[in-house]
Order: structure tokens, then sequence, then C-alpha cells
């Protein structure tokens, strides 16, 4: 068979066994507000769990005593721009990638300041757990509620309060147990079930990666320890199958004349050999002839592998189609949207827009701002003219072609899509579906002529 162009692991025969969750992958964020000490905690993280190479640790150590200080500013270690370094803000997400004998990590450390919560955003977008920062001399701020706001949106599954900078407080429980009240309860109110509560000082280590001699009051576990022992991922076998295709190969060549297949990653579900399938928009129903990985056939496939998937029939796919099967979305041309909105430029109704799901774009019009979300109060503010940067609201969209979106909350790979400008190829919002109308029961609009 064509190689598979796409580099991923070969499949095993027990995918979703111990094997598998002792190697498994945690995607975690961090976020807070301003001076909460973010970068300085994944600093702290890389530099105890032993992930720092000591080309590095030198570089830090020169500049830190360049400036005056006597131990190594291990902020440094993830604030590399040079505007970050002079400013001593984060700017833009850095990840950063590190293991321990338990678990492997991707981490990214998103920026704390109000003008770059769309970076927090982009970081969180993938991630299983996010680390929620909190100055214990300030307590729960805005920007805290804030970073709450889209980790819920975002369906982030796990939270972490880490209370920060306890050593400024004389590590002392009432503080902490205060600000873990107020931001649970807020959690709560947004539809966060999981909150873990860990009081740390990033700049003398405690409770980041070994326990604190100063808190013998709390009893639960380090950050690391928890990182090391959240739940990762769900079994594949109880998702809907979901395989947007992402290229067509017909090689063409006397070896195999009459090959056909749709390369790309499955998003969601196990595909197996056999298993009866409905490729959308069209509809058409068939079955799944083989699948090839690596080269290699093989009868099966699971989230997240790039694969290339064999039909039995000889039928029009292409890119930005989608190979579906248990609970099949309904494709549709009207989508009501939970939406952040990432660019300074404003996004209105009327606008005319690119929506990018999956592996398909197609041209959208903006009918509606319905509301915009008050992030202190939760409140929906209707009448919005617009979505200003940083703002979460809610929209609702026509799109020029069907699309085959899930609900974000039960999908957030083909749930979610991003509106692009189509002048220059800027992306100006991230969107989360939540309804999608039935374009059959809904007349034509003259707003729709353009598409």
């Amino acid at each position: 068979m064509p190689t598979d162009l796409h580099n991923n692991q070969a499949p095993s025969e027990n995918p979703f066994g111990e094997e598998a969750a002792a190697t498994a992958l945690l995607r975690f964020a961090t976020a807070g507000s301003v001076d909460d000490g973010k970068s300085t905690l994944v600093g702290r993280l890389l530099h105890d769990s032993k992930s720092v190479l000591a080309d590095q640790l030198e570089a830090v150590e020169r500049v830190s005593l360049s400036r005056g200080q006597e131990a190594p500013d291990l902020a440094l270690l993830t604030d590399g721009l040079r505007a970050e370094r002079e400013q001593g803000i984060t700017i833009d997400v850095a990840y950063r990638y590190f293991a321990t004998p338990r678990r492997r990590f991707i981490l990214a450390d998103t920026p704390g300041h109000v003008q770059y919560t769309r970076n927090m955003v982009t970081g969180a977008s993938t991630a299983e757990l996010a680390v929620v920062l909190v100055d214990a001399r300030n307590g729960v701020v805005e920007q805290t509620r804030r970073h709450a706001a889209v980790a819920a949106l975002l369906r982030v599954p796990h939270v972490v309060l880490a209370v920060n900078k306890m050593d400024l407080v004389e590590y002392a429980e009432p503080v902490f147990a205060a600000i873990a009240k107020e931001f649970t309860a807020y959690a709560a109110s947004l539809g966060v079930e999981d909150v873990v509560a860990v009081p740390i000082s990033a700049l003398a280590g405690d409770n980041v990666v070994e326990p604190s001699a100063h808190m013998d009051w709390y009893g639960g576990p380090t950050l690391l320890e928890h990182l090391e022992t959240v739940p990762v991922g769900s079994d594949p076998s109880e998702e809907p199958v979901r395989f947007p295709v992402q290229y067509v190969i017909r090689p063409q060549s006397a070896d195999f004349p009459d090959y056909r297949g749709y390369a790309g990653q499955l998003a969601s579900g196990v595909l197996r050999t056999g298993d009866t399938v409905t490729v959308l928009p069209s509809g058409h129903v068939t079955t799944v002839a083989g699948i090839d990985a690596l080269g290699k056939e093989t009868d099966i496939a699971w989230a997240p592998q790039s694969v290339t998937v064999r039909l039995a029939e000889d039928i029009d796919v292409s890119r930005g189609d989608l190979i579906a099967a248990g609970r099949v979305p309904t494709p549709t041309k009207d989508v009501a949207a939970t939406v952040c909105h990432l660019h300074e430029r404003p996004l209105r109704a009327g606008d005319k827009v690119l929506l990018k799901h999956t592996t398909r774009t197609v041209r959208a019009l903006v009918k509606e701002i319905s509301y915009r979300i008050d992030i202190d109060s939760l409140e929906q503010r209707s009448g919005a003219e617009g979505l200003s940067v940083n703002d979460i609201g809610h929209v609702v969209l026509r799109t020029a072609e069907p699309l085959s979106l899930d609900d974000y909350t039960d999908n957030r790979r083909t749930g979610s899509f991003l509106l692009i400008d189509p002048a220059d190829g800027t992306t100006l919002t991230a969107g989360m579906a939540g309804e999608a109308f039935d374009t059959v029961a809904l007349e034509a609009t003259d707003e729709e002529d353009w598409v």
C-alpha cells in the first residue's frame, strides 16, 4: 500500500490497556492574572522535575547574575521573547515538553494580560487541564474569573487552582481556604465540576514538586503529583467516529491501479474494517474496505491516529468531507455558537467571513450577534453592536455550504471552528457550536445570496 502521509504511532493490539495508560500524555495550560507567577511556576516545575538541560540552566544563571540576582530567575526558562524579558511579562503562548517516569506532558504557558486573553484561548483549546494561578495577596480578581470562564467555555475537563506566593502571606491556611472557597463557587457556577486547590510558592518551591515543610496543615498532593495522577483522555470506543478527509490518495501506478484512499486524522472514535459509515455532507452510506497506517494495512484505528481509509464503493469524496459512524450529525447551513473574538477588528452582524471547520472551509455570513457575556456577572448582555477583542458572546451564522458540526459539549474537535477574514486570512474568532437549526424548515433569505 502507499506510504501513509502522516507521522503517527503504529496500531497496537490493545490501544486502551494498561500500557497505553502508563505512557499517557497530558496537555495542560497555565493561566492567571499579571504577576501571579505563571512563568516562575513553569520554570520551577521544569527545574525541580529535572527537565532542564544543563546549558539552558547555565544561560539562565548568567542572565540572572548580570541583573544582580543571587538565585536563577526560573521565569526566563519560558519567557523567551526579548520583549517578555524586558517587560517581565508573558506575551505569547510558550510551549514546553517534558516527562516524568509516570507521564508525558505538553505545557502551554499563557499570558496573563487582558489584551492577551485570546492567547489563553489558543493554549487551552487542546488542554485537558488548566492550572489557574492566584496571588495569595490579591485573591480572585477579574482576570482570574475571565480565565476560569474561558476554561469552562472550552470544556477543559480538569481545573487546578494554584494559590501562589503563600510565602508572602506567612503560609496562612485561612488565606488559602478563603480563596479556594470563592474560586470553587465561581467555577461551579460556570459548570466546572473538577477543581483541585493547591497552596504553593513557585519561587521557594513549596508544593510544586516536593511537599512543603511550611504548610503541614495541607494534606493534598503537590502540583506535580496531581498532574501525574489526574485521569487523562477518554475511551475512544465510547465516542462516535469522526474522520475529516484531508487528502485523496490516487497513486495511479502499475502496482496500485485501482487504489483510492482518503487520508486524515481520526478526530474521535474507533474505526474498523467492515464498519458502516456515512460520508457527509452527501449522506452516502458505505462500508470501510480497508485501513492503512504507516504503509501497512490494519484492521483498526483510533483517535487521534492519522491513517488512510479505503471505502467499498468508488464514490465522490474530497477534502473537507466527513466520514462518520455512530451518531451522525445533520448537515446544516445555519449555526448558532458561543464564540471568543480574537482580533482587534470588531465582529459585527453582516460581516462576511470564512468558516473553517476541521478540513473544510466555506464562506459564511454573520447574521446576528445575539449577546455578549459579562465575565463578572456571567449575565447575557443583549443589544451588542459587535464583539470586541477578547469578548465572549453568542452569534448566528449562515454558511454557503452545509457543515457537519457536533455540539461542542459532545465533541471538542468537530464542534469547534474558526472565523477567518476572507481578505487576508487573519483569524478573527474561535467558535464552539451549540445549536444547529434545521435548514429545511427555514425560509431562504436575501442575505444568503452572496454566498
